[in-house]
């Protein structure tokens, strides 16, 4: 499995207890377990949860599911 995968599988595991859909950024951070300190790790590569709003718009909102999350952050940060 390479970066993009492991990535994109530990950001969907982090909101498995989420509830959707999330409609505003404040609630997709609080969603994740730590928070914007919520981490995913791959290697050499490591992407916090509060590093998405460097990526993310007011127009992604709503997000329907954790994996609509996930392949959204993983197609932006290009990993």
């Amino acid at each position: 499995m390479g970066v993009k995968e492991e990535i994109h599988a530990q950001i969907v595991g982090a909101l498995s207890g989420a509830d959707f859909p999330i409609t505003t950024p404040e609630a997709l951070l609080s969603s994740f377990p730590d928070g914007a300190e919520t981490t995913c790790k791959s290697g050499n590569v490591e992407l916090k949860a509060g590093d998405a709003g460097q990526v993310l718009t007011a127009d992604d909102f709503p997000f329907k599911s954790a994996k609509n999350v996930a392949d959204v952050i993983v197609e932006r940060a290009g990993l």
